[in-house]
């Protein structure tokens, strides 16, 4: 079969495409024919041993997978071959067949396509968890998005429009914000030209925003912390501009503001009933027509370099599928 193969660390020009054997599902585990492997930023990070997880050379990048069962493990009960699941299997993703655990399979329903349920796991699962569990958005709060474009961006922004909230997006031009209105925000930020603590707190009547959800931080972080409202919650997803911040802690004191980790694999991890009812939720509203995700492409096993680029260059409008 067929895998994208990270050999060496390096940016994307790094990976290639190689037949290598087809594997054996394990006790718990079953074999996924891929049919969607969908990429994120960390996939550029991990390439480069840049990552907090450091993943054994050659492996494939590509952490989230939606397809069709092949084979059982032993001891894997309640699933059979030919059933679509969704799954999260951190590497190896994007390759023609892979395995996962079978505890963290989730049937795909009826009107889900692949390319949709690949890419939800993650960005997702983030979004409902920092938004519900960590930033305990409620109706009518108002909540900015920071890359608000990207795929981690454009999830919060639906999820929180899911949620009722007021959501803001925050994005480097006018290009991005237009998308990310088109998917539900109702103001937008363009931090490239505009001045962004004074923009986000003149859209709030001078009272700031009552949760900002950062997937950039950068130089972009301490402005949107001095925009937030009173016992606001500042929620750290991510740090897509590169550089992580030193956020001022005076200011969290002065504002009786919070500022909350958003690291939804630990989450799983340590919670997985409570995370796979959030994405059966997110799934659910998927199905239903509630909430569609934007794909921004994709992309054949072949051109998995180009599309790794895409991500790595900030072009990425939505998410990045490979389709094996």
């Amino acid at each position: 079969m067929k895998a994208a193969l990270c050999k060496q660390f390096g940016g994307p020009e790094v990976v290639v495409v190689e037949d290598i054997p087809e594997p054996e599902p394990g006790p718990g585990e079953v074999l996924i024919k891929v049919n969607a492997a969908a990429l994120n930023f960390f996939d550029t990070l991990a390439i480069r041993d840049k990552y907090q997880f450091k993943p054994e050379l050659p492996f494939s990048p590509g952490a989230e997978v939606a397809g069709v069962i092949e084979a059982l493990g032993d001891g894997v009960t309640g699933f059979e071959p030919g059933m679509r699941v969704a799954a999260s299997v951190k590497f190896n993703g994007c390759r023609e067949k892979t395995l996962a655990g079978a505890d963290g399979l989730i049937v795909i329903p009826d009107g889900v396509s692949d390319a949709v349920a690949s890419g939800v796991r993650i960005t997702y699962g983030t979004a409902i968890h920092g938004l519900k569990d960590r930033g305990k958005v409620s109706e009518g709060q108002s909540v900015a998005v920071l890359g608000a474009s990207g795929g981690a961006g454009l999830a919060a922004v639906e999820v929180a429009k899911r949620m009722g909230a007021r959501v803001i997006a925050c994005a480097s031009s006018p290009e991005k914000l237009a998308l990310a209105r088109e998917h539900g925000a109702d103001e937008g930020v363009d931090y490239a030209g505009e001045d962004l603590k004074n923009r986000l707190k003149e859209l709030t009547d001078g009272n700031g925003v009552d949760v900002v959800y950062d997937c950039v931080g950068g130089d972009y972080a301490e402005p949107a912390f001095r925009a937030i409202a009173w016992e606001g919650r500042y929620l750290v997803v991510g740090f897509a501009a590169g550089e992580i911040p030193k956020m001022p802690l005076n200011l969290a004191l002065l504002k009786g503001a919070d500022i909350a980790g958003v690291f939804w694999g630990a989450y799983a991890e340590r919670f997985p009933e409570k995370n796979r009812a959030n994405i059966e939720q997110v799934l659910a509203w998927c199905a239903s027509g509630a909430l569609a995700p934007h794909i921004h492409g994709v992309f054949p096993l072949e051109k998995i370099v180009e599309a790794l680029q895409i991500i790595d260059n900030r072009q990425a409008q939505g998410k990045v599928v490979i389709a094996p």
